[in-house]
């Protein structure tokens, strides 16, 4: 058990922390070399053993520790409350600079669209059309947070007509909760600041006028919450990093199976080997560079069109 969870944690080092949190790197890096840390990990449900729940329940615990050895100190100082924080919690990263690649998608349909994003924490990426853009210099929009992204394709010109919107989740983010925010806040990278910005802002337009999140679980209520979209209008379901919370792949491609069922346009925007049918369409010789450690995978309605960065910084367009 301990080997798998070493091997887990040093993959998050070296493929998704390393060039992007240079703390984060090294306290993963720290855990894979350490045996009593695997063991208290090891011992926890196996839902609750992920790198990231780990670091932010080290810091709601006992507060930003700067290196390897004042965590692995803090967290034993403190184990009692960092495990009854990993038990009560979980992570529900809720990165709304990734609309900034959600946004060249939604900018493609055509007429008044209808959003219902599954995995959706506080709501923030329901509101695209509400945020500021610059696109290597090109600004869409007038909100903020204006959030910063590379693009090899143009800039959208227009914002999409979004007429409603809906999100669903086991565990809803109500954005005028102050404790609630807090732990959005604590699951962002610390070394991070931009990010934290982006999501303070975000969380600001949001309590302004909150998006609807029903509580409910993607594989059992998405058709219900799907029929109460508003006919006349293009239903879009799409989801980031959400699908890898279905370990069983059966489950991950019944989903996409119901989505088409419904109709919806189906974006996602996942790692790629959460879905392997739409990876094994990437084209060969349009891989992620190799900087672009952990880049997810963008497509619509099963067809992929774009490496994207996990947070929204980037977006690699090869689709049509």
């Amino acid at each position: 058990m301990t080997d798998r969870l070493a091997a887990r944690y040093l993959r998050f080092a070296r493929a998704e922390a390393r060039g992007h949190s240079p703390l984060y790197e090294a306290l993963a890096e720290g855990v894979a070399g350490d045996a009593a840390v695997l063991r208290f990990v090891a011992e926890l449900p196996p839902d609750k053993q992920q790198p990231n729940l780990l670091f932010a329940a080290v810091r709601h615990a006992t507060g930003t520790q700067a290196d390897w050895a004042t965590f692995r100190a803090a967290l034993f100082a403190g184990i009692d409350d960092v495990r009854a924080t990993m038990l009560a919690r979980g992570t529900q990263t809720n990165e709304p600079a990734r609309c900034a690649v959600l946004l060249p998608v939604l900018g493609r349909l055509s007429g008044k669209l209808a959003l219902l994003e599954v995995g959706a924490s506080a709501g923030l990426c329901l509101l695209p059309d509400r945020y500021g853009y610059d696109y290597d210099g090109v600004r869409i929009g007038s909100g903020k947070p204006v959030f910063q992204c590379r693009s090899n394709i143009p800039a959208p010109r227009t914002m999409p007509e979004i007429v409603w919107r809906a999100g669903l989740d086991r565990n809803p983010i109500d954005p005028r909760d102050d404790e609630q925010t807090a732990w959005l806040e604590t699951l962002v990278w610390p070394d991070q600041p931009v990010r934290v910005a982006n999501l303070r802002g975000a969380l600001a337009v949001a309590r302004a006028d909150p998006p609807p999140v029903t509580r409910g679980d993607l594989r059992t209520d998405l058709r219900a919450l799907a029929a109460t979209a508003p006919r006349g209008a293009t239903l879009v379901v799409f989801h980031t990093a959400v699908l890898a919370y279905l370990p069983d792949l059966a489950e991950r491609e019944a989903f996409a199976a119901e989505v088409r069922d419904i109709g919806a346009t189906w974006i996602s925007n996942e790692v790629p080997a959460i879905l392997p049918a739409i990876s094994a369409k990437a084209p060969p010789d349009r891989l992620p560079r190799p900087h672009h450690r952990g880049a997810f995978l963008l497509a619509v309605d099963g067809e992929p069109v774009a490496w994207t960065d996990p947070h929204g910084a980037w977006i690699e367009w090869f689709g049509p």
